[in-house]
This record gives structure tokens, C-alpha cells and sequence, in this order.
């Protein structure tokens, strides 16, 4: 239970990358006060949660009605994880569209997006959360330790948000650059890992 717990916090906090949101942050909402920067990013981070919530609590049943086994969607999940990491390895991290960035650009309210879908609740958190929840379902109260581990990573972006005037004044975008790198190096190997382990299930259950 304690590497399940490992596992989930780890992976969320590679995927969700809170640190990397604060400049994002600043840069919709520097111009705002204090107080509707605060309203902002909680109102965030619900959505986010509502989102991610949903698909840890849904998703595996939804994908057994689909008849998606879990070996598809973890090698599906993974190349789509090695994508997000790539970018992440590079900086050329690119959490929304050209046509999206214009949208939201219009908009007063910014929590739901592109804050909350898709720079907080991602592709890669909701297909990282339905791939932790249904491999916790073999275990006793897994899916609990998974959705405490969404809350914990949560509440992490939720205080990286509150403080990303500070963050970003503290590690500067190099910094911020060198932590991407680094979260983006481990994504990869834990994409790879993915790839690698519905492979295998795929070629046991094909040779069994």
C-alpha cells in the first residue's frame, strides 16, 4: 500500500507538475488582486478535482463498457505520457492550443479554463488517474489511497498557485525550466514503464 501511495503521488506530481503552473499562473492572472487571484485558483483546483475525481471513479468502469482492457489503454496511456514528457524534456510544454490561448484570452473567468482543463486536469492526470485506479482496484482500499493522492497533489497546485508570485521570483524561468527537465525525465521512464509492463500483460495473456 505504501509503494501504491508512492506510486500515485509520484506520478501525479511528475504529470500535474505544480511548480510549472506558477509562471503560467502569473502570466493570466498577474494583473489581477490578491484576493480574485485567490478565488481564481480555488475555484481551479475544485473543477480539477471535480474532473479527476470523476475519471478515477468512472473511468475503468467506463472503459470496461467500451471493452478497452487495461493493457491498451496503460501502452495508449504511456505513449501519450512519453509525448507530455518529451515536451517537458525540451520546454516546449504546450498544455493548450493557439485557438484555446485566443479563447481564453477573451475571458474574465480563466479558473475553469484553461486553468482548471487542461493546465491543471490534463490528458495526461486523467489518463495517469484511470490507469492508478484500476490497478489499485486489486488491492484493498487502493482506490482510496489514489483519490487521497489526487487530493494531496491538489492541494500542492492549489499552494503553488497561491505562491507563484514568489516562485517564479525565487527560481526565475530557468529555474522553473530545470525543474520541468527534471519532472520531464521522469515521466519518461515512467511512460516507458507503462508501455513496457501492458506489453508484457498483453504477450503473457496472448502466449497463455
Amino acid at each position: 500500500m505504501i509503494l501504491l501511495a508512492g506510486k500515485a503521488l509520484l506520478t501525479l506530481f511528475v504529470v500535474m507538475d505544480p511548480i510549472g503552473l506558477a509562471p503560467v499562473f502569473i502570466g493570466l492572472a498577474g494583473g489581477r488582486s490578491r484576493d480574485e487571484q485567490r478565488r481564481t485558483a480555488r475555484r481551479a483546483v475544485l473543477v480539477a478535482g471535480a474532473v479527476l475525481f470523476t475519471f478515477a471513479l468512472v473511468g475503468p468502469a467506463l472503459l470496461g463498457y467500451l471493452g478497452i482492457s487495461l493493457d491498451a489503454f496503460r501502452i495508449a496511456g504511456g505513449l501519450l505520457l512519453f509525448k507530455i514528457a518529451v515536451d517537458m524534456v525540451f520546454v516546449h510544454r504546450e498544455r493548450e492550443t493557439d485557438a484555446e490561448k485566443a479563447e481564453a484570452s477573451l475571458r474574465d473567468d480563466i479558473s475553469v479554463f484553461p486553468l482548471a482543463i487542461p493546465l491543471i486536469a490534463g490528458p495526461g492526470a486523467m489518463t495517469s488517474v484511470m490507469i492508478l485506479t484500476a490497478e489499485a482496484g486489486k488491492l484493498p482500499g487502493g482506490v482510496l489511497v489514489v483519490l487521497a493522492a489526487v487530493a494531496v497533489v491538489l492541494l500542492l497546485a492549489y499552494a503553488a498557485l497561491l505562491a507563484s508570485a514568489r516562485l517564479a521570483t525565487i527560481l526565475g524561468q530557468t529555474g522553473v525550466n530545470v525543474v520541468t527537465r527534471v519532472l520531464g525525465v521522469l515521466l519518461t521512464a515512467l511512460a516507458v514503464q507503462y508501455v513496457a509492463d501492458g506489453t508484457m500483460d498483453f504477450l503473457v495473456k496472448a502466449l497463455g
